[in-house]
């Protein structure tokens, strides 16, 4: 948690609200960082979220299983389901967010639009990746037989 601190404290030299993140394997930092969403003009640069990338670069992988992600303050909802989409063990945060991550904004959600187009990409494309992934399975039996 100090090096989560180091980069919150780089976050506020910068003029942006003070919250660090890493994110250590075997318990070996592989990747920082702190939020930059007014220096970048990047409403997801989020410490959590710039931890997670650079964590996926370095591990050439977006799952990062094993990982664990210590951050200063506890994750925003954009934050918690870029956690859970990359699959971190294990977060360990400082404080607790005080207003619970809810947002101070609502945004009008207008939906569905055609949906069964938009359905049909999803449908089409994970089709097709289970026909290759039991394809190349298939390949891979007949060769250990052989």
């Amino acid at each position: 948690m100090r090096e989560a601190i180091k980069e919150a404290r780089k976050a506020e030299k910068k003029g942006e609200v003070p919250v660090g993140a890493v994110i250590t394997l075997n318990d070996v930092v592989i990747a920082r960082g702190h939020n930059r969403s007014i220096t970048r003009n990047d409403p997801t640069a989020h410490a959590e979220i710039i931890a997670l990338r650079a964590a996926a670069r370095k591990l050439n992988n977006y799952r990062l299983p094993g990982c664990k992600l210590f951050v200063t303050v506890e994750p925003c909802p954009m934050c918690a389901g870029a956690i859970v989409w990359a699959r971190i063990s294990e977060v360990i945060f400082g404080a607790p967010d005080p207003k619970a991550g809810k947002p101070n904004h609502r945004a009008l959600a207008t939906g569905p639009v055609l949906q069964q187009e938009c359905s049909a990409l999803l449908k089409d494309f994970f089709r097709k990746k289970r026909c290759l992934f039991s394809s190349l399975r298939s390949l891979r039996a007949r060769a250990k037989q052989s």
